[in-house]
């Protein structure tokens, strides 16, 4: 289980609390308007920045000390974060080591990553080489072969079509559910949520709310909500 507990951020004079409990393996929406701290609430939990006050735990654990890279926690950012000089297969093979220090097995693993997200037999192109989406599904090969148990998209799909964008978010409730990995997906499209997420999480005027079940959520909005959707 991911607990926030009594958790407070501050920023300046901004400020916002959390007091959640996300299920193992379950697929959460983070909603709300933009400055909200919904990309700032991400960034706690994997670590770039500390709360003022209360605790992140994962099993019970207490990883608010932890550093970025010890955290269980895999960030998918909107820009993808793709090294330019750098081959499909090698931005990939980052998930396993930075140094790129792999042996037959590990370059077996990445493209096996690579096949899972459509992009077999390109493991030689650079980024440059490559489509919007297909430097997605780059990052989100990475992604997978880190297996962390806490997997957050950052609206990471919010610049391409309503197509691929369908596909994007299909593949990664597929790879979640095989993993068993919890989601936390930052969006400003309600029917994102609908579509991979099965409770979405309001954060709206210094607060997240408790999770509530996305289809009934969206139905019938509260008024803070509702006025947020238009």
């Amino acid at each position: 289980m991911l607990r926030l507990e009594k958790l407070e951020i501050s920023q300046y004079d901004w400020r916002m609390t959390a007091d959640i409990a996300l299920e193992p393996g379950s697929a959460t929406a983070l909603i709300g308007p933009s400055g909200a701290g919904k990309s700032t609430l991400l960034a706690v939990i994997a670590g770039f920045l500390a709360p003022a006050r209360g605790h992140v735990l994962w099993d019970g654990r207490d990883i608010t000390a932890l550093p970025p890279a010890e955290r269980p926690v895999t960030l998918l950012f909107q820009d993808h974060n793709l090294f330019a000089h750098l081959t499909a297969a090698q931005n990939v093979g980052l998930g396993l080591r930075p140094d790129l220090r792999l042996d037959r097995a590990g370059w077996a693993r990445v493209a096996g990553a690579l096949g899972s997200v459509g992009l077999a037999g390109m493991d030689r192109r650079l980024p440059g080489q490559l489509s919007g989406g297909e430097r997605q599904r780059v990052a989100l090969a990475r992604a997978l072969l880190r297996d962390r148990p806490i997997m957050m998209l950052d609206e990471p799909f919010a610049a391409l079509g309503p197509a691929l964008r369908a596909e994007m978010l299909d593949l990664v409730a597929r790879i979640c559910a095989e993993q068993r990995a919890t989601l936390l997906m930052v969006t400003h499209d309600p029917r994102d949520a609908l579509r991979i997420a099965e409770q979405t999480v309001l954060v709206m005027d210094g607060a997240v709310a408790p999770p509530a079940a996305t289809g009934p959520l969206l139905a019938d909005p509260p008024p803070a909500l509702r006025a947020y959707l238009g």
